[in-house]
């Protein structure tokens, strides 16, 4: 049990430092930062940002370079789901008109920083 609570604490960092580099990344690209890891009922938007007139919703998923899949592969359609139901309470909470879109900010971590891979429109809100 230990180990699966150190591994666990592991992840959580590695996360945490992962969503704190994404947002060091997007300002230097002149993104303004709204709000970081805000929440709506048991949802969470990991940033939420404005690029010009775009409001954006990242999300920022970071996997050390021995994972065996890629940091984007994890945004499956479930969670897709659980990001566009935060995006519209957002949106309806403060009254949003601009329009929005959905970006991934994938991190692998290398031994000397972050492999980055900045997915703009990485998904769409489905019709249904």
């Amino acid at each position: 049990m230990y180990k699966v609570q150190v591994k666990m604490a592991e992840r959580n960092d590695t996360g945490r430092a992962g969503e704190s580099f994404a947002q060091t990344y997007l300002k230097k690209k002149g993104y303004m930062i709204l709000h970081t890891n805000w929440h709506w009922h048991h949802f969470e938007l990991d940033i939420v940002a404005t690029d010009g007139e775009w409001l954006v919703i990242v999300e920022v998923k970071t996997r050390s370079a021995d994972y065996l899949t890629s940091p984007e592969e994890a945004v499956d359609r479930k969670k897709m789901k659980r990001i566009i139901a935060a995006a519209d309470a957002y949106i309806r909470l403060f009254n949003i008109s601009s329009p929005a879109r959905f970006d991934i900010i994938s991190l692998v971590k290398m031994e000397e920083g972050y492999q980055v891979e900045h997915i703009e429109d990485a998904f769409l809100p489905s019709c249904r």
